[in-house]
Order: structure tokens, then sequence, then C-alpha cells
């Protein structure tokens, strides 16, 4: 599965990391938001998203801003941002109240433009970073990759310059 954040319009990278993903075997992606209609302009079909918190689409109510989606037994929370925000509509779910719950095992986020891969009281956050060509962060672009099974969660996060693995991780399921 590919995962995808804060394209802001960079259409060519994404493409790029969309044709690297292919080619890896990816049968799913994820776009976690800000500009998720980028998809649209790569012909890909298919593609699971949710939209970015300056977007449009964050304030139409037949939207989900988040989403929950099982994998392989796993339960995933997609959402562009770790924790509730000041757009947020009154019905989004809060991410502070699902974690407290333990409603899910991996919650796929965006928003901070910085890639990341950890586990937390037996949740996984997983961001896949951007595809901007330059950010202030200093973080180069990037998107993820996730292959799983019933038992075992492995994770990378690939730099779209060159496909070197910037960060990987193995998880098994609590």
């Amino acid at each position: 599965m590919g995962v995808v954040s804060d394209t802001h319009k960079h259409i060519v990278n994404l493409s790029k990391a969309i044709a690297f993903l292919t080619a890896q075997g990816v049968d799913r992606a994820i776009h976690l938001g800000d500009d998720y209609t980028d998809v649209d302009e790569t012909g890909i079909q298919g593609i699971i998203r949710v939209p970015g918190v300056f977007c449009d689409a964050y304030q139409d109510r037949k939207i989900p801003n988040r989403r929950f989606e099982n994998f392989a037994g796993w339960r995933f929370l997609l959402s562009h941002t770790l924790s509730s925000h000041a757009n947020d509509l009154p019905d989004d779910p809060k991410p502070e109240d699902l974690l407290k719950d333990k409603r899910m095992h991996v919650v796929l986020y965006g928003h901070t433009h910085i890639p990341d891969i950890k586990q937390e009281h037996e949740v996984i956050f997983i961001n896949p970073g951007h595809l901007k060509n330059e950010d202030k962060k200093g973080f180069p672009p990037t998107f993820g990759y996730i292959e799983l099974t019933i038992n075992i969660l492995i994770v990378r996060i690939y730099e779209l310059r060159g496909g070197s693995i910037f960060k990987e991780e193995k998880f098994h399921k609590p």
C-alpha cells in the first residue's frame, strides 16, 4: 500500500512517487490531504483519500475528514492531522479521543511535512512526509510504503529523489 501526503500541486512529484510504488507492486494508495485532488490529475483510480485542513472539501459534510479503514485485520485511522484542528467540523471524530479509546492499530497522518514512523502505547503512527520540491522544515520529498499481513506491518518511507529508504520499521500486531 502506498501513502502520500501534502502534495501541494506538485503533480510531477506525485506521479513519480506513484510510478515507484506501482513498480513495487502496490495495489492500493492513500492520500492524506492538502491538495488531495492532485491525484485526479494523475489519472490514477481508486485512491483512498481525506482532505487537508485548508482544502475546501474539509468543510463539506459529505466528505469525511477522518476515516477508519481495515486492511488485513489492522484498523487504520486516516487523518490529515494527528490532533483536532480549528477547521474541524463539529461532528468530526477527535483523534485524541480515538487514541484514548485505542480504536485503531495504525494512524496515518500528514500536515507536519515531517516524515516519521513510531509506536506509542501499542499504536503505530506513520507520516509519509510531503512531496513538495522544497520545504521550509528541511526534509526532502518523501512518501510511504506499507507491506502488511495479518500479524506483521513493515513501513518504509522513501526519498523521492533517488528512491533511497529514509526510514524503515517493522511491527507485530499487539
